[in-house]
C-alpha cells in the first residue's frame, strides 16, 4: 500500500478580495466593540486569523513524500522558476500560480492508497478541497474527510496521538502541537530552524518562497518519523 505523507502552508490575501457584505460578516465583532481601540484591537485578531480560512486565503506550499521510499516533492508558489532543484530525496518545484500547484498536487495524489497528515482532518484537506473547488482544480481524492475513527484511507496523527480527543484539554491524551510531539519522541523540530507557520504570510509578502517550501518540508519530514513511530508502537491500540 503506497503511503503519502503531505502538509500545505496558507497564506493570508488581502482583505480587499472580500465585498462590503463579505467583510461586514467577517469583522462584524469588532463594529461592535464600544471604543475605537477595542475595534482596532479585535480588527487585528481577526486579519490573523485569515491565514487559515480559504475563503481568505490560498495554498503557497505543499509538501509531501513517499513513506515507503523517502522521495517527495515541495510544490510551492515562486515567481523565479529556478528555485526548484532538489535536497537530498525531495525535489523542488516552483509553480506560477495557485491552480497549477493545486492541480500538479493532484495529480500526484491519486498514486496512493493512503494518506498521512498531522492535524490534516481539521484544516489541510478541507482547505485543499475548498481552494481546488473555487480555482475549478478537479480533486482526484475525495474520501479523505470519510470515518474519522478509521486511519484507512487517512490516518490524522493529531487524532491518533490524542485518541481522538478521548480526555479533552486536561487529560492524559489532551492534544499538542506537531513540535511538541517531536520533541517528545525526540524527532527534530520542524520549528528548530526559526520558521513557523505564523510567518508564511510575511515570507509570502517578501518573496522568500525558497524558505516557505524548505520549512514545509521539515514539517513532512517529521510527521514520517512521527507516523513510523505510531505505527510501530501504536498502531491498533482501542
Amino acid at each position: 500500500m503506497a503511503t503519502l505523507v503531505f502538509d500545505i502552508e496558507t497564506a493570508a490575501l488581502p482583505r480587499d478580495i472580500l465585498d462590503e457584505s463579505q467583510q461586514e460578516y467577517i469583522f462584524r465583532s469588532a463594529e461592535n466593540m464600544e471604543t475605537e481601540e477595542e475595534k482596532l484591537k479585535e480588527t487585528g485578531e481577526i486579519e490573523k486569523l485569515f491565514a487559515l480560512w480559504p475563503f481568505t486565503a490560498q495554498v503557497v506550499c505543499i509538501s509531501m513524500q513517499n513513506v515507503d521510499t523517502g522521495r517527495g516533492k515541495s510544490l510551492f508558489m515562486a515567481d523565479d522558476f529556478d528555485e526548484g532543484g532538489k535536497i537530498g530525496d525531495i525535489e523542488f518545484v516552483a509553480c506560477p500560480d495557485e491552480t497549477e500547484l493545486l492541480g500538479t498536487f493532484w495529480s500526484a495524489a491519486k498514486h496512493f492508497d493512503k494518506v498521512v497528515t498531522f492535524n490534516g482532518r481539521a484544516f489541510d484537506v478541507p482547505f485543499l478541497y475548498l481552494r481546488s473547488a473555487l480555482l475549478g482544480v478537479p480533486i482526484s481524492c475525495r474520501n479523505w474527510m470519510g470515518y474519522r475513527f478509521s486511519t484507512d484511507p487517512h490516518c490524522d496523527l493529531a487524532d491518533q496521538l490524542s485518541f481522538y480527543g478521548a480526555s479533552g484539554r486536561m487529560g492524559a491524551a489532551r492534544k499538542f502541537n506537531l513540535d511538541f510531539y517531536c520533541r517528545a519522541f525526540g524527532i527534530q523540530s520542524p520549528k528548530s530552524m526559526g520558521v513557523t507557520g505564523s510567518d508564511v504570510t510575511r515570507l509570502t509578502e517578501e518573496g522568500r518562497f525558497r524558505e516557505i517550501a524548505e520549512y514545509c518540508v521539515r514539517d513532512v519530514e517529521a510527521t514520517t518519523l512521527l507516523y513510523k513511530i505510531w505505527k510501530d508502537r501504536l498502531e491498533g491500540v482501542k
